[in-house]
């Protein structure tokens, strides 16, 4: 059997809650459930007012809708699962939910929209509000709301109005001015609230959104709440054990490999997730992919790491309070890069304050290398990785003659005013993404006794040093890699070294000499 013939007999016993965020239309529709409710009726349970930072289809507004139903009393749907008989059913409490991320804000203007979110909760709770503006009308649901019970309070993807607005700098001062209108009145309402939980991507700072809401506990990085979205081993090989006995007859290694490209994501060190919006699409049809990436290509993000010259993120090394932050008016990448789910965390100093970034796996390493090497080239969204398999092809067999090649089709789209600028540093940022993308080894700047090579590059035959010129020669280049001795540090490695020096001519857009010497 194939692995898409097992695909076609999967679909027609099982099913997967691709892009469902509906805990009833799960359990009604008979579809593939993690039990979290352990988790839950611990958050639940031991406190009032939480956020939580977690990057999009990781199973958050899942677990608001979870929440609302847990509070609304609806005991049929968690039949079977941890908390039923542990929870009280005969309490219920009035629930006022907003998901921002479907208001129609786009449309109709924020105040708009938040207002018309009003308005349907007030209806579904039989409330009638009369204020005249945001901060009011909220302020009023939630006293005539709690007449029926302290009140549950859920705001999924609350900063969606900005995280769309990033590249409009006045659209986004409006926004923050009216959320902060909006979540103002929640601390003065505390004794209406039985519980609060708002969820988002990012942690803007310096937009003062809640500014009000110092008593609001950020459990992102909270070692209990490592697991409360996204899928653990255990979860991985419990929930999905008929799909991976099967695959196994096909693949033995197939565990490790599903966990190369999906798993390593953590907030906290002690707790690594699978995404989950990944895994449910390969075991639908279990081709390794990048399912995440597809659903949304964060373009302002790929520009602003053009902007800072920033490109090789791996690594990266950043304060562990600033993880918590993003400040618009000074975008740093690395908070929104770990936020946005493209680094997590990969070790602590001693002393947990210093963290070190990387990319959690192989979907996310080789679908942001691809976004940002097609930002380079300015080909949006992607469109690289037809001459990537090329590229790798040629370093394998230390065929610099193929490489050139298709180092031309990557430059030739390049804008005009970048080959005029004076620098290489756009021609070193391309050839290391695509040399990354293919799997190889790949630094840059890499220090020598006498100086840096531009490019260094180890495959399982060859080691290859790169000097990159503009409008030079390959015999400059190439006495360079000699005469700073690029290469002696590997002189007692048995694979082959190449030396090529390489010149970009900025007349005719294209590599228009090279030279290699085996050293």
């Amino acid at each position: 059997m194939t692995a898409r013939d097992y695909s076609y007999l999967r679909c027609m016993l099982r099913k997967y809650p691709i892009g469902i965020q509906s805990f009833r239309k799960i359990r009604q529709g008979g579809y593939v459930y993690i039990d979290k409710t352990k988790i839950i009726h611990q958050l639940v349970e031991t406190g009032q007012y939480y956020f939580l930072s977690r990057p999009r289809r990781f199973g958050k507004s899942l677990l608001v809708d979870t929440i609302e139903e847990l509070f609304t009393g609806s005991k049929e749907l968690f039949e079977g699962l941890w908390i039923h008989d542990k929870w009280d059913w005969t309490q219920t409490n009035p629930v006022i939910h907003f998901d921002f991320a479907k208001l129609p804000y786009k449309e109709v203007g924020l105040t708009e929209a938040i207002n018309r979110a009003i308005a349907i909760n007030a209806t579904n709770l039989g409330i009638e509000v009369t204020g005249d503006n945001i901060k009011d009308c909220f302020r009023e649901l939630i006293e005539k709301a709690s007449a029926k019970g302290q009140v549950v309070i859920l705001i999924d993807e609350y900063d969606k109005p900005i995280i769309d607005f990033l590249d409009e700098p006045e659209v986004v001062d409006i926004h923050r001015s009216i959320l902060k209108s909006f979540y103002s009145i929640l601390k003065p309402s505390d004794d209406y609230i039985r519980l609060l939980l708002i969820t988002g991507v990012s942690q803007f700072s310096q937009v003062s959104i809640f500014s009000d809401l110092n008593n609001l506990n950020n459990i992102t990085l909270n070692t209990h709440y490592g697991g409360i979205v996204g899928i653990t081993q255990q979860e991985l090989e419990d929930n999905f054990a008929p799909e991976i006995i099967e695959l196994k007859k096909e693949n033995p290694d197939i565990l490790p490999q599903i966990k190369q490209w999906y798993n390593g994501y953590t907030w906290n060190m002690k707790t690594w997730v699978y995404n989950p919006f990944s895994v449910l699409n390969f075991m639908d049809d279990p081709i390794f992919d990048n399912y995440w990436y597809a659903t949304g290509t964060p373009t302002f993000l790929f520009k602003l790491l053009k902007k800072s010259k920033l490109f090789d993120v791996d690594g990266m090394r950043i304060g562990r309070s600033d993880l918590a932050t993003f400040d618009i008016s000074n975008a740093d990448p690395g908070p929104l890069l770990f936020q946005t789910g493209y680094l997590t965390i990969k070790k602590t100093s001693a002393d947990r304050k210093v963290i070190e970034l990387g990319y959690p796996n192989e979907e996310v390493k080789e679908s942001f290398l691809n976004g940002l090497l097609s930002t380079y080239r300015e080909i949006y969204p992607t469109g690289s990785m037809p001459v990537i398999s090329d590229v790798k092809e040629a370093l394998r067999n230390g065929d610099v003659p193929g490489l050139i090649t298709q180092l031309n089709s990557l430059i030739a789209t390049i804008p005009y005013d970048h080959w005029n600028a004076g620098t290489e540093s756009i021609f070193n940022v391309i050839i290391y993404l695509t040399f990354k993308l293919t799997g190889v080894d790949v630094y840059t700047e890499v220090h020598s006794a006498k100086g840096r090579s531009d490019v260094l590059v180890k495959t399982e035959r060859f080691i290859y040093a790169l000097e990159l010129k503009l409008d030079g020669t390959a015999e400059e280049a190439l006495q360079q890699i000699k005469d700073k001795g690029y290469l002696q540090p590997y002189a007692a490695d048995n694979r082959k070294k190449l030396a090529v020096g390489i010149t970009f001519s900025s007349e005719k857009r294209e590599v228009s000499t090279y030279m290699v010497e085996q050293c």
